[in-house]
C-alpha cells in the first residue's frame, strides 16, 4: 500500500488548502455548488473524527463581483478593499455550508509578520490548537486586508505549509484546479502526470506553470509549499478540488509527495520557514580566519 496516500486516509489532523479558482465563478462570485460539495467532503471527514484546518482563499476572488470589478485589481489598495468585502462573504459561506452538518467554523486571518514575530507565531498555534480541541473547523486565510507586499506570504500554498507545522498536522492536501502536477503543461498533448515525487531529483526538467486569472499561485508555490511540509516529515497530496473525496480516501490521484525528514520543534520551523533575516554581521580579518579556519 502507498504510505503517503495510506497515511491521508488514516490522518488524525488534516490541513487542507483550497484555491480561489476551485471556489467562485469567473465573474469573481463565490460557487455556492462548489463550497457545498467541498464541505460535504470535509464534514464527512470530520464526523469520522478526523480534525479538519481548512486554508482557504477566495477572499479577493469574492469581493470582485460586489465591488463591480470584472478582474482582479493589480494595486495594492483595491485587493485590500476587495478582500475586506470579499472575506465576509466568503466565511459566510462557510459558516452556512459547514452548519448543515452541525459543526461551527472560526475565521483565523495571519500575515507573514505573524509568523515572522515569535510571540504572534505562538499565539496563532495557541489559538489553532484551542479551536480543534473545542470542535471548531478553523477556517484560515491571510489577512489581505491589512498585508502589504513587504509582508505577504504570497499565496496560501506556501501558509498551508506553515499552518500544517504549526498545528502538527498528520497530512497536508492541496486542492487546485489542476488535478495532479505534469511534466509539463497538461493542455499539451503527451503531457504525463507525475504520481509520486520523492526528492528533488523527480522535478527536473519539470515546468511549473503560474498562477491565472483570479489566484495568485500555480504550480510554483504548490510545489515550493510541498517541499516545505516534507521537508519536516509532513506527507502531501496535490490534486484537484473535484477529487477532494477521493484524495481525503486515499485513491490513487494526484501528485504525492514523500516526506524527507523527521517533524522538528515548532521553533526550529520557524526559524527555517517563517522568519527573515535583518541586519548586517561585520567581521574583521581575524574574525574571518577563525571562522573559515
Amino acid at each position: 500500500m502507498d504510505s503517503v496516500r495510506d497515511r491521508i486516509r488514516t490522518a488524525s489532523r488534516l490541513v487542507v488548502k483550497v484555491g480561489s479558482s476551485s471556489l467562485t465563478t469567473s465573474q469573481g462570485t463565490i460557487d455556492v455548488d462548489r463550497v457545498d460539495a467541498l464541505v460535504d467532503v470535509l464534514a464527512a471527514r470530520r464526523t469520522a473524527g478526523t480534525q479538519i484546518v481548512l486554508v482557504s482563499s477566495g477572499a479577493i476572488a469574492a469581493g470582485l463581483g460586489p465591488l463591480g470589478l470584472s478582474a482582479r485589481p493589480r494595486d495594492l489598495a483595491t485587493q485590500q478593499a476587495a478582500a475586506s468585502v470579499g472575506q465576509g462573504v466568503l466565511v459566510a459561506r462557510y459558516t452556512s455550508s459547514f452548519a448543515r452538518y452541525g459543526l461551527r467554523v472560526g475565521q483565523v486571518l495571519l500575515t507573514a509578520d505573524d509568523m515572522m514575530r515569535r510571540s504572534h507565531h505562538v499565539n496563532a498555534q495557541r489559538t489553532l490548537s484551542r479551536l480543534l480541541e473545542l470542535g471548531i473547523v478553523p477556517v484560515v486565510n491571510e489577512n489581505d486586508t491589512v498585508a502589504t507586499d513587504e509582508i505577504r506570504f504570497g499565496d496560501n500554498d506556501r501558509l498551508a505549509a506553515l499552518v500544517a507545522h504549526l498545528t502538527r498536522a498528520d497530512a497536508l492536501v492541496l486542492l487546485s484546479d489542476v488535478d495532479a502536477l505534469y511534466d509539463g503543461d497538461p493542455r499539451r498533448p503527451g503531457a504525463l502526470r507525475l504520481r509520486e515525487v520523492r526528492g528533488s531529483q523527480d522535478l527536473v526538467g519539470v515546468e511549473l506553470g503560474k498562477g491565472g486569472a483570479v489566484g495568485t499561485g500555480g504550480m510554483v508555490t504548490k510545489v515550493q509549499a510541498a517541499r516545505i511540509a516534507t521537508g519536516a516529515g509532513v506527507p502531501v497530496v496535490l490534486t484537484a478540488a473535484a477529487h477532494a473525496a477521493q484524495a481525503l480516501a486515499g485513491a490513487d490521484i494526484g501528485t504525492c509527495f514523500h516526506p524527507g525528514g523527521r517533524h522538528p520543534g515548532t521553533r526550529l520551523l520557524w526559524l527555517a520557514h517563517a522568519t527573515t533575516g535583518r541586519g548586517r554581521l561585520h567581521l574583521d580579518s581575524g574574525a574571518v580566519d577563525a571562522v573559515v579556519g
